[in-house]
């Protein structure tokens, strides 16, 4: 079972899209696949049409100890995705983790029983646009990084700060945490400074950007608003179609992991 986190502490990056229509095209290939939102604003869980105050049992629940993870995966109606979904009440989490040992690898436990009876190929976590002890531990329970990236400067100082963060959580916690990749997201080559940040980041992290960018596009807003991922919202859409050659990127890359 594979576990990559989509993280980026900096928000407004294409996080929750590219998070949501990974596992959604993952799925459409045929792997079982569950969408972890661990993100307060529970966007990913929104996007699917569960409605986040109506769940019996969410993330938090789980967290807290009220639920086992099994009680709170929701099947959707997508083929071959389940998801635990989030809602604000997660947002308490990071205080209540702060006094508690081990709280580093609290989610790597949760996961372990998912682990063991090999429900899932994939599990896709979406973090919160922080550094906080919730990314901490999705990263600490992860084989996978994705981050999703967007071309503007201050992406470039952002990934910097990541990339500390990992290099620690390898050394201190996961050592088998690996870099999935870095997805190049509302890519516009047209615009000068789209493609000078591009040249940028190839500069230092070549070897790992994925392939396959995704564009900037209206049909992403519009798929959310109707509460369906883009496959299913519009199938041969360019954003579709891209977000699928990211999901077979993405079996690529974690093939031997």
């Amino acid at each position: 079972m594979q576990i990559i986190s989509f993280a980026n502490q900096k928000g407004g990056v294409g996080k929750t899209t590219s998070a949501l229509n990974s596992a959604t095209a993952l799925g459409v290939l045929d792997k079982r696949v569950l969408l972890l939102d661990l993100d307060p604003q529970a966007n990913s869980t929104s996007a699917l049409g569960i409605s986040k105050n109506s769940v019996k049992f969410s993330i938090y629940d789980v967290f807290s100890g009220k639920s086992d993870i099994t009680e709170a995966i929701i099947k959707t109606k997508f083929k071959n995705l389940w998801i635990v979904p989030s809602n604000m009440s997660f947002a308490s989490v990071e205080a209540e983790l702060a006094s508690q040992s081990g709280r580093e690898s609290f989610l790597k436990n949760i996961l372990f029983k998912l682990k063991e009876e090999n429900l899932f190929d994939y599990v896709i976590i979406d973090c919160p646009p922080s550094l906080g002890m919730i990314t901490i531990n999705a990263l600490v329970a992860s084989s996978g990084l994705i981050i999703p990236t967007q071309c503007e400067y201050f992406a470039l100082e952002g990934l910097t700060q990541l990339m500390m963060s990992v290099k620690q959580i390898k050394s201190r916690y996961n050592p088998n945490l690996n870099i999935t990749g870095i997805l190049i997201t509302m890519f516009t080559p047209r615009f000068k400074l789209s493609q000078e940040v591009l040249n940028e980041l190839e500069k230092y992290y070549f070897d790992i950007i994925f392939n396959q960018k995704v564009s900037r596009s209206v049909v992403i807003s519009e798929a959310s608003s109707f509460a369906e991922p883009l496959y299913y919202y519009s199938k041969y859409s360019k954003s579709s179609l891209e977000y699928t050659k990211v999901a077979k990127e993405i079996i690529e890359r974690t093939e031997g992991f």
